[in-house]
């Protein structure tokens, strides 16, 4: 008997069902991810548990339906983003425009599949009603949006209709639209147009 054989041996059973749970809803994630960026017309529960597999009754049980798979992996990505922005010590223009950085390193990644799981509810309609979803993207984007605002002289008024812009502007489907057809512009001149463009869009909207 092999030492890892006798370790799941000796683990309680209630041990081994978290690890089994955990193991099995990240090959879920996995294989959903993989699916939308490869081939999302076909990205079914059922394709999906096949290609992790599972069996579709064992997706089903950890995931009801395919919309709570497609939430809780976009959560994933979020926190990603949540995390880095919290923990960086810079501060102004140089934190967001950081964090927008590390948002476009992302995407290099999970931007295919982020792009085909768009919700048709608005922003703030989500924020409001507590998504989990667009409640960590609040999280991640709060702190570099505010000191945006206050770097710019600009009322606090501002922030929840800047943070809707800062989530269209910054879409997914945009930035991919943006790097694929930038022309002669490098990556950093592209994007940083982009980000010129929100500062101007902010000090319009305080115009108004």
């Amino acid at each position: 008997m092999t030492v890892l054989a006798a370790e799941q041996l000796s683990s309680p059973p209630s041990v081994r069902s978290r690890r089994d749970t955990v193991r099995n809803k990240r090959r879920l994630l996995n294989a959903a991810g993989e699916l939308l960026r490869e081939d999302p017309q076909n990205a079914s529960m059922p394709a999906i548990a096949q290609k992790a597999e599972l069996s579709v009754a064992t997706a089903y049980r950890y995931f009801p339906t395919l919309e709570e798979l497609h939430k809780e992996y976009l959560h994933g990505v979020l926190v990603n983003l949540r995390d880095y922005s919290l923990g960086s010590p810079l501060h102004g223009k140089a934190l967001f425009e950081d964090v927008v950085a590390r948002h476009v390193k992302l995407l290099e990644t999970y931007g295919p599949a982020m792009i085909q799981l768009r919700s048709r509810e608005g922003f703030l309609t989500r924020l409001h009603r507590g998504d989990e979803v667009i409640g960590t993207l609040h999280e991640a984007w709060e702190r570099p949006v505010r000191e945006v605002i206050r770097e710019l002289g600009l009322s606090e008024g501002l922030f929840d209709f800047a943070l809707m812009f800062c989530n269209s502007h910054f879409d997914p489907r945009e930035v991919d639209d943006l790097l694929k057809n930038r022309g002669s512009l490098s990556e950093a001149a592209a994007i940083r147009m982009f980000i010129n463009a929100f500062y101007g869009a902010l000090k319009g909207m305080a115009e108004s």
